[in-house]
């Protein structure tokens, strides 16, 4: 089902230490528990949620990825982020009660449901949640603001080599490999993410496996030298 929807206790889960703040004491829990009771599955393809859809939840993502997009003023979807296990999606409802985007699953994915007016209720009550919620809020303001560096200063070959390290990082720290890595997205949806054609992003693919820096085969990303890859995105740092 598109749509299935189950229980799930907070408490139990794996997951916790990546989407939740650390510290909560037994009581704050169970209470937490409580507020994120439920899941949903989505299928690959599907929508999460939709531009102009009215924001009541906050989603945290239990397994698969997740791209967000919006549709420009001459129909291209233009893609503004990639989001994985651990990661918190639907901040964007916040502001006007209403989604500025899309979420789409870019596999089978589940994610948690986390209803924003109660988890706005009990974060007044537990000040490490409230704080954990202005971190999270914070950590998307900054990337943001390091996509729009990607974008607006760095050559073909800086935004990919900061894209593979920016997720081969995020991916290592839920317990995947330091170098190898499938990717969940196409390489026209990297270029549509990084401002590149995608004759660019294949060429620059082709140049990295080129230069020893990478094996790729498909989807598939082995990174040979991971210094190689930083020296491309910062080589003053290298000297």
């Amino acid at each position: 089902m598109d749509a299935q929807t189950i229980k799930v206790a907070c408490s139990s889960c794996n997951l916790r230490e990546l989407c939740l703040p650390m510290g909560l004491n037994p009581d704050e829990m169970d209470k937490l528990d409580k507020v994120i009771s439920k899941r949903r599955r989505i299928k690959r393809g599907a929508q999460l949620f939709s531009v102009g859809e009215k924001f009541t939840s906050l989603y945290a993502v239990r397994s698969g990825f997740f791209k967000t997009c919006v549709t420009t003023a001459d129909g291209r979807d233009q893609v503004t982020g990639f989001q994985m296990t651990g990661e918190i999606i639907g901040l964007d409802g916040i502001v006007n009660d209403h989604h500025s985007c899309n979420a789409i699953a870019l596999e089978d994915a589940e994610v948690c449901i986390m209803p924003f007016d109660q988890v706005e209720e009990l974060s007044r009550e537990f000040t490490t949640l409230q704080h954990h919620v202005h971190k999270i809020m914070s950590r998307e303001i900054v990337r943001d603001h390091g996509v729009m560096l990607l974008l607006g200063s760095m050559r073909a070959e800086e935004r990919l080599a900061a894209f593979l390290l920016n997720l081969v990082q995020r991916l290592h720290a839920r317990g995947f490999s330091k170098s190898e890595l499938v990717l969940r997205m196409t390489r026209e949806e990297i270029g549509s993410y990084l401002g590149m054609k995608l004759e660019t992003v294949s060429r620059t693919f082709s140049r990295f496996a080129d230069d020893g820096i990478i094996d790729v085969k498909q989807r598939y990303v082995h990174i040979r030298n991971t210094e190689g890859l930083r020296q491309i995105v910062n080589p003053q740092s290298c000297n």
